[in-house]
């Protein structure tokens, strides 16, 4: 028989992609831990969003494509008077929640932003929501979606590195916001494993606009392409565009051999509730997280230094291997963007204010000769408990350590910060300053009565289940 030809018979679905699709379709959230976490994670990242709005870059993003567009019974984007077609409300709203850099994070072997999602699922059960001939979803269908999605993206994270193959971890939130938002319009378990393969077909966005010489402000609105992208490939595969059930799977055409080098994934638990109960929450600054608790540090070391900076001989640095190797830089940083990824400029700027806003990325800011002669006085090393604990299921923490030494012999002592305000393990101390937070962010966009109205229904976890989605959007319009 030859062997110029293709076998042409087509397998059954990649049982990753089954996996899931039997995980979004068929297993109810019973957490009232995820639940309540998911609560806060709503609430926590539109603040963060309504945050960006105070920033032109972000808000020159938003809105129709076409000036004047208004899509009947559309999707509201909060914060703003635009009614848009779920696609682009997805895209708006993931990329104002991701501008600032100040949403919740999920740290493993792959990191990333799951509360991302948000964007594709608040769009879509809003337009539906919207829509005559149908009953509108309620809130705990939209909790319930942002825990799976958490838990989708947090569960590929685990064991398998994107970044390290130069793929963007944003592949992951097109992955769990195709999945959910499927599942959301109706789509059947099939639909589900079909819009899957559509979103690993996809390949993804490289990281090149996270890391220096090239960091950019694409990091601030990619999270939100790729959400927008989940519904537009669900939309795609509710009109009858068939799924690719190797996706992952194929010799030579699949992802796996050709963005993986041939590995397979990796998993460490079953899907269930895990990732939304013990998700990060940045509470204290809009700070890339592997610097979060740098910067906590450096806030505490200020008032022994800001009045002493012509005498600091060197300032040590301790931290874990993964901010060495994402955010640790020298020379020029070009533009905000750059700057939140930036360790010396984040803390920095902690050693000199005693606390770090998103205004301080501004050049205004950067142009204090006193933050770059800070940068050069940093040594940076690696702790390797530190990178250690970094991996460990049962502390995943983010720790860094600051010591200011002068140059008269005399230092500060070493702070050491394991735990960020918003892990797990400081939820009891972090959530009044959510809370605060979210307050405080709210405040930057609405009126008082309005925010009083919206706070009476957020803050109570069973009046925010019950409420109809469309009337929970329009609290914010």
């Amino acid at each position: 028989m030859s062997q110029n030809v293709d076998i042409n018979v087509r397998p059954d679905p990649d049982p990753e992609l089954v996996a899931i699709a039997n995980y979004v379709h068929g297993v109810k959230i019973t957490s009232a831990e995820a639940m309540d976490t998911a609560r806060n994670c709503l609430i926590d990242t539109l603040g963060c969003g309504f945050l960006a709005q105070r920033f032109p870059e972000c808000t020159k993003m938003l809105g129709p494509h076409v000036p004047g567009t208004v899509v009947p019974n559309g999707a509201r984007v909060p914060g703003t008077p635009y009614v848009l077609d779920p696609v682009k409300a997805a895209w708006d709203i993931g990329c104002m929640v991701r501008w600032l850099d100040f949403n919740d994070t999920w740290l493993a072997a792959e990191w990333g932003h799951p509360s991302d999602n948000l964007g594709g699922i608040l769009a879509v059960a809003d337009f539906l929501s919207r829509q005559p001939d149908r009953s509108p979803f309620e809130m705990r269908d939209v909790l319930t979606a942002m825990v799976k999605a958490h838990e989708i993206q947090g569960c590929l994270a685990l064991e398998n590195s994107f970044n390290r193959v130069g793929l963007d971890h944003v592949l992951l939130v097109r992955v769990a916001t195709a999945a959910v938002v499927m599942d959301l319009f109706g789509g059947t378990q099939d639909q589900i494993v079909d819009v899957l393969s559509h979103a690993f077909v996809d390949g993804s966005s490289l990281r090149t606009y996270r890391h220096a010489p090239n960091a950019g402000p694409r990091k601030s609105w990619a999270a939100g392409d790729a959400t927008s992208r989940g519904v537009q490939l669900a939309l795609f595969v509710l009109k009858g565009e068939i799924g690719y059930p190797s996706a992952l799977t194929a010799p030579q055409w699949g992802f796996y051999d050709v963005n993986f080098h041939g590995e397979t994934f990796k998993f460490q638990r079953e899907y269930e509730s895990y990732v939304m109960e013990n998700v990060l929450f940045k509470i204290s600054y809009p700070a890339e997280f592997h610097a979060q608790t740098a910067v906590e540090a450096a806030c505490q070391l200020h008032p022994s230094v800001v009045n002493r900076i012509d005498e600091i001989d060197r300032i040590e640095l301790t931290t874990h291997e993964s901010a060495i190797r994402i955010i640790s830089k020298t020379g020029e940083l070009n533009n905000p963007a750059d700057r939140d990824h930036c360790l010396q400029y984040m803390t920095a700027i902690g050693l000199l204010k005693g606390n770090l806003v998103a205004e301080d990325y501004e050049a205004d800011v950067a142009a204090d000769p006193r933050v770059d002669q800070l940068r050069e006085l940093m040594v940076v090393s690696e702790d390797e408990r530190f990178s250690a604990e970094y991996h460990e299921p049962d502390k995943r923490s983010i720790a860094n350590a600051i010591q200011v030494f002068f140059k008269d012999g005399t230092s500060t002592e070493q702070i050491t910060v394991e735990y960020p305000l918003g892990h797990r393990r400081r939820r009891a101390e972090g959530i009044p300053e959510l809370e605060s937070k979210f307050r405080a962010n709210l405040a930057t966009r609405f009126s008082s009565s309005q925010c009083s109205a919206i706070e009476q229904v957020v803050f109570d976890q069973q009046t925010l289940e019950d409420m109809p989605v469309n009337q929970f959007v329009d609290l914010f319009v």
